[in-house]
């Protein structure tokens, strides 16, 4: 069954639907050679990093970083992602500075799982239905960002799915070796087009792609 935000269910959002359709982004650190980054992540919480804690903000790529999540009006979550996020962030303090804190506490979170029943994490719903459904009826809102960060094995199945708007990658310049890769070893053939490009004082680059559809 479809799942539709409810306005009767604690943790849903009754948003109008309007004219200008919410845009669903993705938000990713990698490496040069394409793995991705667990954010702060302990080897205890998130298992699938083989290597992590290389990925260093500088204070351009932070300040990006807190414009993005600024531009939230909702998140979706893979479940390991929603986990560290619900166990670090969720349970922090409010800094009084902090545009990540800010949008993760007061925006609506939607997590992607058939195992997760009970999230603690105020303003949460869980997706354990027809995801396709649920994803395209929350992009159907009217709203500006419907954001994905990490979320890796969800970042590929929406990619699969068509359901992906535009692509935020920070890549660092560091070779991993080894670990999760953000993109999978066959996938679709999707053409990109780049929308914005930068690059920070210690070579961290940031593009931003938008997705125009499966190549002919």
């Amino acid at each position: 069954m479809p799942m539709h935000p409810d306005p009767n269910h604690a943790g849903r959002i009754n948003w109008k639907k309007g004219n200008t359709i919410m845009k669903l982004t993705t938000t990713t650190q990698v490496s040069v050679d394409g793995v991705m980054q667990g954010p702060g992540a302990r080897q205890d919480e998130l298992d699938a990093f083989e290597r992590h804690g290389w990925a260093h903000f500088d204070n351009e790529a932070g300040k990006v970083m807190d414009e993005i999540f600024q531009r939230a009006d909702a998140f979706l979550f893979g479940r390991l992602t929603y986990k560290h996020f619900a166990a670090t962030w969720g349970t922090w303090d409010d800094p009084g500075d902090s545009p990540i804190w800010t949008a993760l506490h007061t925006k609506p979170k939607y997590v992607a799982s058939t195992t997760l029943t009970n999230p603690r994490w105020a303003n949460t719903t869980v997706l354990s239905g027809d995801l396709v459904a649920a994803v395209r009826a929350l992009k159907a809102m009217q709203g500006g960002e419907l954001q994905v960060h990490g979320s890796g094995a969800l970042f590929r199945w929406l990619l699969d799915n068509d359901l992906i708007d535009e692509i935020n990658l920070f890549t660092f310049p560091v070779l991993v070796g080894q670990g999760t890769r953000l993109f999978a070893a066959a996938g679709p053939d999707v053409s990109l087009d780049l929308i914005d490009s930068r690059a920070t004082p210690s070579g961290i680059t940031i593009q931003v792609y938008r997705t125009t559809g499966r190549r002919p």
